[in-house]
């Protein structure tokens, strides 16, 4: 796999990507009709004459965009491109930052890690919420979460500060799958998620890292990264087989965090009256109080199995909970 940082591969890789998951019919083409079959179609998706061909550019030209070998490109090229390849806010931005950085004379400096930490209001207005509430930074790392949340998921509180980490704790954690019954679609998302952060902050060693690891240590991580998808996952729906109470259906919303660096504030919600927001008030009703949450036998041998040793720590949405952050994605989510 590429690194994560290598722009002119993965300017390369996402164009290929981006063409492969669209056909000819999806973007005003006819269907193709090969009577010959050494005529037929090598590659799925649309070829880079068929995209040239909509974008106005010439084949050529089209084809050193896609290698990385187009120094000056204007942004109605770019524009056109990410239009014919039906691009949704996130991944046009992406595509643009990557572009960018092929036309960089400089040379890369490695970004300074910064610490990422909540403010103690928003400590206690996630205290006061009545639903699972965290607050993700970059590189989807859990930065603070409330009493319900940690119920409804993990707690981060009991990892150590490194591993408080939503995809890290979805791709390693055998728990994960156990708890989401869309388990593929969460990990497309958190896929998505990493790579619209990498887009943003390329020198990032942390992401880099992370990125690095769970390439390492999971293969499924690997073949959904290979697909190239970007996206910001800002709201959307999760269903979840809860080992305590059942069935739990959420809704959630993503919300800018002021004054967080990349900081985002995800709400989750059950439907008022449904069987959902009983089990919700069920978990609440036992983490009540400080340091409450409900015990899960095996949970910290389950993870210490899985090669990422966990430490004991308290409950409580404190600041010395606090790290790094990300942003909570889940399957079937909706992005302009």
């Amino acid at each position: 796999m590429d690194s994560p940082m290598d722009s002119s591969a993965e300017l390369r890789d996402f164009l290929r990507a981006s063409r492969a998951r669209l056909r000819p019919e999806d973007v005003g083409l006819a269907p193709p009709r090969y009577s010959d079959p050494a005529r037929s179609r090598r590659v799925p998706g649309l070829r880079r004459e068929e995209v040239a061909q909509l974008a106005g550019v010439s084949v050529d030209y089209y084809a050193r965009l896609e290698q990385g070998r187009t120094r000056q490109v204007s942004e109605a090229v770019l524009s056109a491109v990410a239009d014919t390849l039906r691009m949704n806010v996130t991944e046009r931005e992406y595509f643009f930052s990557l572009v960018a950085r092929q036309t960089r004379s400089t040379a890369r400096t490695t970004e300074r890690p910064t610490e990422q930490r909540v403010r103690p209001v928003i400590h206690r207005m996630l205290a006061q919420f009545g639903s699972p509430a965290q607050v993700l930074g970059r590189g989807l790392t859990v930065l603070a979460a409330n009493q319900l949340a940690r119920a409804v998921f993990f707690d981060p509180a009991e990892f150590p500060v490194k591993d408080r980490n939503l995809a890290k704790w979805l791709f390693l954690h055998p728990r994960a799958k156990e708890l989401h019954l869309d388990w593929r679609q969460h990990a497309l998302d958190y896929a998505a998620v990493l790579r619209a952060d990498v887009g943003s902050h390329p020198e990032d060693p942390a992401l880099n890292e992370l990125i690095g690891e769970l390439a390492v240590k999971s293969a499924e991580f690997r073949e959904i990264w290979s697909a190239h998808q970007v996206s910001a996952c800002l709201s959307g729906h999760m269903r979840l087989r809860h080992e305590d109470v059942g069935r739990i259906d959420l809704d959630y919303e993503a919300l800018d965090v002021h004054g967080g660096q990349d900081h985002k504030l995800v709400v989750y919600t059950a439907a008022e009256g449904s069987p959902s927001a009983e089990a919700l008030a069920l978990l609440a009703s036992w983490t009540a109080g400080p340091g409450r949450t409900p015990q899960r036998a095996g949970q910290r041998a389950a993870w210490e199995r899985s090669g990422t040793p966990g430490t004991p720590g308290t409950a409580g949405t404190r600041e010395d909970a606090a790290t790094p952050g990300p942003r909570e994605a889940a399957p079937r989510h909706r992005e302009p």
